[in-house]
């Protein structure tokens, strides 16, 4: 049986990582959460006959160290964090917090027969970019926003540590990701939550600023083939869809698909961290995923039939 850590595994991508690792009866989890960010009803709905959910501090290495010399753990899955765009510019001390979690997490790994890391860093790393699409090892690492500098630490630390220790890793870059038990502060799931509800849709700036969503589905799918093939190992991948799209014509789809009388208002910009751009590399992503991505409209229509979609 193999023994599994997921760090943030109450938060949106964490939980659904966890619920699908659970669903493997090969495997024993152990999730682990401060629910600082993360919401005790996103976990794994599921009997208790192979996970356990811990309440406890990356960050605080008396906390972590008890789970996991008390489980000796073969692989992490390390997905807590400070999340979003908004929260990270209001929180900069919080964030920069978050590298002694890497810290306690690699410590500990080394000395209690960890197999293999699993990062979730962020396409934040990138900034503004340089080249289209944003290839993992071509394009420069070039933000200087909090959230993405400590992004960038933390695949600094792997790297370190797999020369020094020979602690093998995974870096998987998430670019937007969206889907069930998402919180409503992420524009996908806001803005769905507005035309439900047909409420004004606010866009910062001119809304032409452009992303690419990804189901959750799709990135779940993704990294855990990584992980029971062993594939890429000591790697990065990109974590995303290729379908760009620009975040007024984002509200607008999903003012047709739900049928909304939404109307869109237009807000200032954000000072920082709103980058103009963003469209992944991702053809290690689909070797990984070995099927069709989910798209846009897919994605919604499954949301939309999710009776566990919080509107607020």
């Amino acid at each position: 049986m193999r023994k599994i850590l997921v760090t943030g595994g109450a938060g949106f991508v964490g939980s659904a990582l966890s619920e699908k690792l659970i669903n493997d009866p090969e495997n024993f989890v152990v999730i682990v959460d401060d629910l600082s960010t993360g919401d005790i009803q996103k976990l794994p709905q599921l009997p208790k006959r192979n996970w356990r959910f811990i309440k406890a501090d990356v960050n605080n290495y008396n906390d972590l160290s008890q789970v996991m010399f008390a489980n000796q753990f073969e692989y992490v899955f390390h997905y807590a964090a400070v999340v979003g765009v908004e929260r990270t510019q209001l929180n900069p001390y919080k964030v920069l917090n978050d590298i002694q979690g890497f810290k306690n997490i690699l410590d500990i790994s080394k000395n209690t027969g960890v197999k293999r890391i699993f990062f979730a860093s962020s396409s934040e790393v990138y900034g503004e970019p340089v080249e289209l699409p944003q290839n993992e090892h071509t394009t420069p690492l070039n933000s200087r926003v909090p959230y993405a500098v400590v992004k960038n630490v933390g695949e600094a630390f792997l790297r370190s540590y797999h020369k020094e220790f020979d602690l093998d890793f995974t870096i998987f870059r998430f670019f937007n990701t969206y889907g069930h038990k998402q919180s409503p502060d992420f524009v996908m799931s806001r803005f769905i939550s507005k035309a439900l509800l047909n409420e004004p849709i606010s866009i910062y700036g001119d809304g032409l600023q452009s992303r690419t969503f990804c189901f959750i589905d799709d990135n779940i799918d993704a990294c855990v083939r990584a992980a029971y093939d062993n594939l890429f190992v000591n790697d990065v991948v990109n974590i995303g869809n290729d379908n760009e799209i620009t975040i007024l014509d984002l509200a607008k789809e999903i003012i047709r698909i739900t049928n909304s009388k939404s109307e869109l208002v237009y807000a200032p910009a954000l000072p920082e961290g709103d980058m103009h751009r963003r469209l992944p590399d991702i053809t290690k992503m689909k070797m990984l995923l070995d099927r069709p991505l989910t798209t846009i409209e897919e994605g919604i229509n499954k949301i939309l039939k999710d009776t566990s979609f919080i509107i607020s």
